[in-house]
C-alpha cells in the first residue's frame, strides 16, 4: 500500500518523497510499537477523501511512495549509516526533492535531519522546527546519547544548528535534568499552556523567532504526542493539555507561507495502542497530506 496516490518512482516532476523508517529500539517503553506506524499510516489514505481540507485534489501533488528503510532493530550504527545513505541517494535521483520520513520512534529524526541539513548549502538560513510534549534534550537516557529522549540535543550538537535556529514547541512534559542543560544553553521552547494567548499570537512567535534569524527553510518534525491525546491517543507519552488538530494545522499553515519548508517527519504514532477507528493513524495521514497541500499551493495560501 502506498500512500493515497503516489507513485514508487522518483523522476524529474516528482516533489515529494515518502519513506518509512520502521524502526523503534530506541523509545524508551516496551508499550508502544511506533515501528508499524509506516505501514499502518499508509494503509489509512484508502478510506480518506482524496482532496485537502482547502480543495486541493491530492491526485496533482507529485509525491513518490519509495517504502521503508530496511532496520536491523539493535544496530544504531549500522541504521544511522543506512539512512543517511538513504536519503542521499533520494537527493541524487532528484536533488529537489521535499523528503517525508515516517517514523518509527522521535530518534529516527536525528540521522534525516542530519543527512538533510549536511546537504543543504545555504546552512545560515536552516532552521529546525519541533513540535513535542518533550523536550528530550536530555544529554543521555536509557540505551545511551542515541535515544527517543536526546533527539533535540543531538540535533542541537550538529554544527550548523544553535538556540536561534532550532525551536521546540509545544512541550508540557519537561524533567529537571534536561530542563537545566536547556536553560544553560538557552534553548528556545514555547510550552503548550501558551497557546491560552491565542492561537495567532502563538503562531506570530514560532515565526517571529526564525525570522530574526533570518531563517528562510525550515524542517518541521512533529511528535504525535504534541498533540492532545484525547485526539491522538494511539502514543506511547500521552500527556494532556495538546494542541488540537485545527491549531496545528492553522500553525503548519501559517509557517508554510512563511518559509520553506525543505522537509519534514511524523514520528511516535503507535497504532498498537490507537483506537478501533484507527484514529491517530487517521490524524497522522491527514497532517501529511494537509502539510504537502500546504507547501505546494503556498502561494495561494
Amino acid at each position: 500500500m502506498k500512500f493515497f496516490n503516489s507513485t514508487e518512482n522518483i523522476n524529474k516532476d516528482t516533489q515529494f518523497v515518502i519513506f518509512g523508517i520502521p524502526w523503534d529500539y530506541l523509545t524508551s517503553s516496551d508499550l508502544p510499537n511506533s515501528s508499524i506506524a509506516p505501514e499502518k499510516v499508509r494503509n489509512v489514505t484508502k478510506d480518506i477523501g482524496w482532496t485537502s481540507e482547502l480543495g486541493w485534489p491530492i491526485t496533482n501533488f507529485n509525491i513518490a511512495d519509495v517504502g521503508d528503510i530496511i532496520i536491523e532493530q539493535s544496530n544504531v550504527e549500522k541504521n544511522i549509516n543506512t539512512i543517511k545513505g538513504f536519503i542521499k541517494n533520494l537527493y541524487e535521483k532528484n536533488e529537489k526533492i521535499i523528503p517525508i520520513m515516517i517514523g518509527g520512534d522521535h530518534f529516527c529524526s536525528y540521522p534525516t535531519i542530519k543527512t538533510i541539513g549536511d546537504l543543504f548549502s545555504e546552512k545560515k538560513e536552516f532552521g529546525v522546527l519541533i513540535f513535542d510534549a518533550h523536550l528530550d534534550f536530555y544529554q543521555e537516557w536509557d540505551k545511551g546519547v542515541y535515544s527517543h529522549a536526546t533527539i533535540s540535543h543531538r540535533v542541537y550538537d550538529l554544527d550548523y544548528i544553535n538556540n536561534k535556529n532550532l525551536l521546540i514547541v509545544g512541550t508540557r512534559d519537561i524533567d529537571i535534568p534536561e530542563l537545566e542543560i536547556a536553560e544553560s544553553e538557552d534553548i528556545k521552547y514555547l510550552s503548550a499552556y501558551q497557546l491560552l494567548e491565542g492561537i495567532d499570537n502563538y503562531t506570530e512567535k514560532i515565526v517571529s523567532f526564525f525570522n530574526k534569524s533570518n531563517i528562510k527553510s525550515l524542517y518541521i518534525s512533529i511528535d504525535i504526542d504534541v498533540l492532545s491525546p484525547s485526539i491522538a491517543p494511539g502514543t506511547g507519552f500521552a500527556m494532556p493539555g495538546g494542541l488540537s488538530y485545527r491549531e496545528l494545522w492553522k500553525i503548519l499553515k501559517e509557517i508554510s507561507k512563511k518559509f520553506d519548508i525543505i522537509g519534514f517527519d511524523l514520528v511516535e504514532v503507535a497504532p498498537n495502542l490507537d483506537l478501533k477507528n484507527k484514529m491517530t493513524c487517521n490524524l497522522a495521514a491527514k497532517l501529511i497530506i494537509e502539510l504537502i497541500s500546504f507547501i505546494v499551493n503556498k502561494n495561494k495560501l
